[in-house]
């Protein structure tokens, strides 16, 4: 897995109502795209992505991290979020100061089994 040591941002930090980015996402973006490594994601197929959250207050909702950091993937990434098909998800608990995201964004490779059972093509981005 990538790791990128940035403390997750939720979405209830992330947004002002409905339409306004707030400042520490702003923040968060910024930081995010200086930190993320080159890959290259496939321009077609469905995606499967796996996140792990290092969070250090036991109070963070997990899934309320997956959205900005998967909205800055995507754009980073350029690919469209509506392709991902298959979500792994992890919080664990983190010392304050040692808050991270590790990720991999994977190809789903369609098989007789159907659609229930995912298989990966290969993992992007995974050292």
């Amino acid at each position: 897995m990538i790791v990128v040591k940035i403390k997750p941002l939720s979405v209830n930090a992330a947004y002002q109502g409905r339409r306004f980015r707030t400042p520490e996402l702003l923040a968060y973006q910024i930081e995010l795209a200086y930190k993320l490594p080159k890959i290259k994601v496939p321009k077609e197929g469905t995606l499967a992505v796996r996140y792990r959250f290092g969070v250090s207050s036991k109070g963070a909702d997990g899934d309320n991290l997956i959205k900005a950091f998967q909205d800055c993937l995507a754009e980073r990434y350029g690919f469209d979020d509506r392709r991902i098909y298959h979500w792994d998800v992890e919080k664990v608990d983190v010392k304050k100061g040692e808050e991270f995201i590790a990720f991999e964004i994977c190809l789903i490779v369609d098989s007789e089994k159907g659609r229930n059972h995912v298989s990966y093509k290969h993992f992007i981005g995974h050292p």
